[in-house]
């Protein structure tokens, strides 16, 4: 009895008979046919259309994972554009370009040669040793930023409520921010409330610490004085909350196409070149003077704005402002134009020796201070943003030790503590009590 066979399976005479007719039907197929569809030749090597298929299978493959590339690289930017775009205020945050009058103005200046400003003397930007930089910003293991809370006055507003006694009394808020009361006006510099120093609300150095002083809780102000164009000096959202209280702004060259992106009408911006001054109310004045510096906003191809330190000069007391400056012979004319000066607030921090001919640092600031012929020295530019490599407190430090070693006297507040020049108090070094002085945080 024969098996049932399974699906798919043929009965052995049903196999033999399918073979007898299948070969007659090869038999019929051309030997040539045959190997072409197999992609050989009748002698066994590959045909003509075979090797071009195989030749041109990894062009293909090639070209898609290129376009693929393209296409991720493409998505990658579209991200970047949009996040840049929201978190810089539709770019808003990068500034404005100069018009054609204040590029007049600017073009007008004999400091502006050549399609750019330039400092009074030879400067480099980037000195030699630029790669050991570049390795201790990446390796190096200084505590650039605090490990621990940084002491802060926030009494301030209250304290301000009445008039310094001395007739001279600053208020140091944080990096190169000040409020200087002198002979009865009030003058912020620099001032950066925000977050971060950057045009982006999302991404750049972040403080140390919280503004000591709000500025809901900022006392009437004459008017705002403005170094130069760098983020950390010159901040939009900043500018737009005290442009909305109607103070004016006194800035150096091309600094107004900022103000004015940013809505501060044209009225309440007064540009300076150096040397030249204006009068604030009650007999006190500012000068716009030289500086050792540049310019910059993330902007290719744009004209910069000027740099400046400035003078201010009351009936009574005289005040000096670095800015951002290396050191310079100009210093000498200042002090003697201008000068003598009460104080002098010059900048300590953020610097580096690549980068000497543009920052002071602690050595430059006692040297700047020596040629300036003021009475004491006041540091800023220090304990509020990361912008350099140097272990947080190391400027002041430097300065506190070698001050001693000179004779010169310092003003060294806490942050947002109103200090009086002219009564002589001593220094207070309150960072020795954090680290990296300090083993560990009180």
């Amino acid at each position: 009895m024969s098996q049932p066979s399974r699906p798919g399976e043929l009965e052995p005479d049903a196999a033999e008979r399918g073979a007898d007719v299948a070969a007659p039907a090869l038999r019929e197929v051309g030997a040539d046919e045959a190997f072409g569809d197999a992609g050989l030749e009748p002698d066994g090597g590959a045909s003509p259309a075979s090797v071009e298929r195989a030749t041109l299978a990894p062009r293909a493959r090639r070209r898609r994972r290129a376009w693929i590339a393209l296409r991720v690289a493409g998505a990658l930017l579209a991200v970047l554009f949009a996040l840049t775009f929201v978190g810089t205020d539709r770019f808003r945050g990068f500034g404005g370009g100069p018009s054609d009058a204040t590029l007049a103005r600017m073009r007008a200046s004999p400091h502006f040669v050549d399609g750019a400003f330039v400092n009074q003397e030879p400067t480099e930007m980037m000195k030699p040793g630029q790669w050991a930089a570049a390795k201790q910003w990446i390796a190096g293991d200084e505590m650039r930023t605090p490990t621990c809370p940084l002491p802060l006055v926030t009494d301030a507003a209250a304290r301000l409520a009445t008039p310094p006694p001395t007739g001279l009394r600053v208020t140091w808020l944080g990096h190169s921010t000040t409020l200087i009361e002198i002979d009865g006006a009030r003058l912020l510099t620099d001032p950066n409330w925000s977050e971060r120093s950057s045009p982006s609300r999302w991404v750049g150095p972040r403080r140390f610490h919280p503004p000591p002083l709000a500025l809901a809780d900022l006392p009437r102000v004459d008017a705002v004085l403005v170094s130069h164009e760098h983020f950390d000096h010159l901040d939009m959202e900043t500018v737009r909350a005290l442009s909305a209280k109607g103070i004016p702004f006194h800035v150096p060259l091309g600094v107004s196409a900022h103000l004015e992106a940013w809505g501060v009408p044209a009225d309440r911006i007064f540009e300076h070149d150096w040397w030249q001054r204006a009068a604030i109310g009650g007999g006190v004045e500012v000068v716009s003077t030289p500086s050792r510096h540049f310019n910059g906003r993330g902007v290719p191809f744009r004209v910069g704005a000027l740099w400046t330190s400035w003078a201010i000069v009351g009936p009574e007391h005289r005040v000096f402002f670095s800015g951002d400056t290396g050191l310079q012979e100009a210093f000498r004319e200042i002090g003697a134009r201008e000068g003598p000066f009460d104080v002098a607030l010059l900048e300590i921090g953020q610097a580096h020796a690549s980068w000497g001919d543009i920052h002071l640092g602690p050595l430059g600031a006692l040297e700047a201070h020596a040629r300036l012929g003021a009475r004491r020295l006041f540091p800023i530019h220090w304990a509020t943003f990361q912008l350099a490599m140097h272990a947080w407190s190391e400027p002041a430090e430097t300065l506190t030790v070698e001050a001693a070693r000179r004779g010169v006297s310092l003003v060294t507040p806490r942050l947002g503590e109103p200090a009086e020049p002219t009564l002589d108090a001593p220094a207070i070094p309150w960072w020795r009590a954090l680290p990296p002085i300090a083993a560990a945080c009180p």
